[in-house]
Parts: C-alpha cells; structure tokens; sequence
C-alpha cells in the first residue's frame, strides 16, 4: 500500500486530489510534490521490513504515490551501487570519497527512476498519451516505460543531441521530433502539441511523479550507508529533479524514524557554459534567470531555466551547502580519472562532480575525514563521439 494523501504545491502549498492528473500549480504555476501520511507510516512501515525485499526503488512502495500495484511498470531501476573508491581516493590523497552510479539503471541513467514513477503514475490514471522535451536520457527512459505500458510517446530533443540518445527512442518506438534549439525550445514546442492532442506532459518538475522516482536515490543512500548520511553530496545539476527528490527524501526518512536530524550538505554542480543555479545561489536570489547562450559537452546540464529552480536553491541553502561551475575540459578530464583509477565509464555529468569536489577540497571547504558522494547519473556509452580523438 501507499501512504501518499495529496498533492500540494512545492510555492503557494495549494492541495489537489493525487488521483487526478495535474502537471503545474493552477494559483502559481510552480511544480507539485506528493505528500504522504507520515505519522501512520512511522506506525507500519518500518526499516526492518526492508530485509527481505527486491534490490529495486520499489522495496520503499509504502513512500511511493502508486496504489493499484497491478499498474506498475518496472525494468529493474534502483538500488544502484554505492562504490567506495579506493585508487581514487589514494590518488587524490583522501578518505570516504564514494560514487553512486546511477549508470547501472535501466536505460543507463538515474533517469529511469523519475520515469518509471511518471510512467507507471500515468498508467494507473488511464494516460495512453505522453509527451517529454529531454536533452537525451529523459527521452529513453520514458521511451522505455511508455512501450511496457502500451502507451504512445512524443519526444522532443535539440537535433544536436549524440546520436546514441536519438536513435534509442526510435528502437524503443518513440515518435522522435528534432528541435532546432535548446531543450527550452524543446519545451514550447512539446507544450503547443500536448494542448493540441491532449497528450500527459512528463516534463522535469512539470508534473509530480518524477521526484518519487529520484527521490529514491536518497533513500538508497541512506540505507546503504547504514542509516548514517554523508556528510556532503555533489549533483550534477540540470533541471535538479534528484537533489531536490533526495532532499525531500531527508525530511520524510526524519519522520518516519530512520535517520535524524543531520543533513549532508548538497553541491549543485554545473558547466561554466550553463550555470544559472550557479549565479543565483551566488548573487542570493530566490529564482535563476534563464542563462543565455547555453553551450557544454554535458548535455544534461544545459539546461537554461528550471522550473523547481526555487527548490534547488532552497535545499542548497538550507542544507548549507553551495553551487560550484567547472569547465567542460575539467568534467572530462575527471571523467578520465574516474575510468582510469575505478573502472567505471562515467558520463560527462558525472565527471562534473569529482571536477567540484577537487575545488571544493583544494579551497578548504571539504574538510579532511568527510564522507563524500560524488553521483555519476549516467554511463558515457552514449557520450562516445566525445572520447573519438
């Protein structure tokens, strides 16, 4: 069973029926988050439980918003290994450094765990109809979920996106739209159909079931590291659904009893070439003006306005945690490292994050001793034209 209530509104905290398909707040037009029944939970759901089920997102079904498990689709997602590195760390002389690679879902991206949600949400609701603009891994995922659950899928992309993330909606039977643009282009054209034809509109943050699916990576987290949180966590940070998903996840784990009060401090990381997080976590502002001119080889991190951009910033500074940019050739050179030293072939986002942990520990401002988890959110399979020289 489900202890999901209602819907409510991340802004103005407006309430609306969860058995009813909504994208955005109709009074603010910000994004909707699930809301759960948190005092009975804390009665029935207990951690114990957890011993004797399947290695998937779903072993916390009580925490997400799917009653009728019959419409569920599942290719495996979740429960992704927390690696803790070791030539890694010896390289860079530190302790407690760990990565979660997200690179191992379904679909080769964390993206699997939002779509999954939105997809299998969408299915119990009668949705046959559904719509994304993605700048790649968002467009597979859901690609993928729609086809198990009989659905038709619409995907818009920038026709400049690698040509691996093309052609896997294609196989996965998508109806694939190239955008002269970027993802924000994507968007409004994908909105304008999805008027037209009626069509579910799975956009990050644009509807509420993403954020259930990622949010799982903070309970795996968690779990994984014995009920104890590190001290800092490093996202790559493109529409920010997962490090606003996990630090909703903090709050509900408080509640139900799991964890305590301490927190870890949450990194948004960004490209020099897209870092609207970056610019408004610095100048103190509550919202991110779009960014201009948007360009990096990461394509998951250009994206030039968010629309839970209030919520990245809010769980960046109530956790006390910052927002750093690196350069494209410092995201590939960590990606680099990471393969050489761990073994594991990371997408450019995930380099991103070990590229910010090197500035954060050389300006001090990750202390000798924390535990760090860097999080790839994705595998460089389909990032292979950027290794070709």
């Amino acid at each position: 069973m489900s202890f999901a209530t209602h819907l409510e509104c991340g802004y103005c905290s407006k309430e609306y029926n969860i058995n009813e398909l909504h994208n955005l707040c109709t009074e603010c037009d910000k994004p909707l988050l699930v809301r759960y029944d948190l005092e009975k939970a804390k009665c029935e759901f207990t951690k114990d439980k957890l011993a004797v089920r399947d290695s998937t997102l779903w072993r916390y079904h009580e925490m997400l918003p799917v009653f009728d498990m019959s419409k569920k689709v599942s290719l495996g997602e979740g429960w992704t290994p927390l690696i803790k590195t070791t030539r890694l760390a010896e390289d860079l002389g530190v302790e407690n450094l760990f990565i979660k690679d997200e690179g191992m879902n379904p679909t080769t991206s964390f993206k699997a765990r939002g779509l999954c949600l939105a997809i299998s949400k969408a299915n119990e609701l009668g949705v046959k109809e559904v719509s994304i603009p993605s700048a790649g891994n968002a467009a597979g995922a859901m690609s993928a979920y729609a086809a198990l659950a009989g659905m038709k899928a619409f995907v818009f992309m920038p026709k400049d996106v690698p040509v691996p993330f093309i052609n896997e909606c294609k196989a996965l039977g998508a109806e694939v739209t190239l955008v002269d643009g970027l993802i924000t282009d994507c968007g409004k054209m994908a909105k304008e159909l999805v008027d037209k034809y009626g069509r579910f509109d799975v956009s990050t943050l644009k509807e509420p079931y993403r954020i259930e699916g990622k949010k799982t990576m903070g309970y795996e987290v968690a779990e994984q590291m014995n009920w104890e949180l590190p001290d800092v966590i490093i996202y790559p940070t493109g529409g920010g659904t997962g490090l606003v998903g996990m630090w909703k996840a903090f709050e509900e784990m408080e509640q139900l009893g799991w964890i305590g009060s301490k927190r870890p401090r949450m990194v948004s990381v960004q490209s020099t070439g897209c870092a609207p997080m970056v610019r408004a976590y610095e100048e103190n502002t509550e919202f991110a003006e779009p960014w201009q001119g948007a360009k990096t080889v990461a394509d998951g991190l250009r994206v030039p306005a968010a629309v839970g951009d209030f919520l990245i910033l809010r769980a960046i500074r109530e956790s006390m945690g910052t927002a750093v940019s690196v350069t494209d050739e410092e995201l590939m050179d960590a990606s680099n490292h990471i393969g050489r030293t761990e073994g594991l072939f990371v997408a450019p986002e995930g380099g991103a994050t070990l590229a910010a942990f090197n500035k954060l520990r050389k300006s001090g401002w990750i202390k000798d001793g924390e535990k760090v988890v860097l999080f790839n959110t994705g595998s460089g399979h389909k990032y292979m034209g950027l290794w070709s020289n």
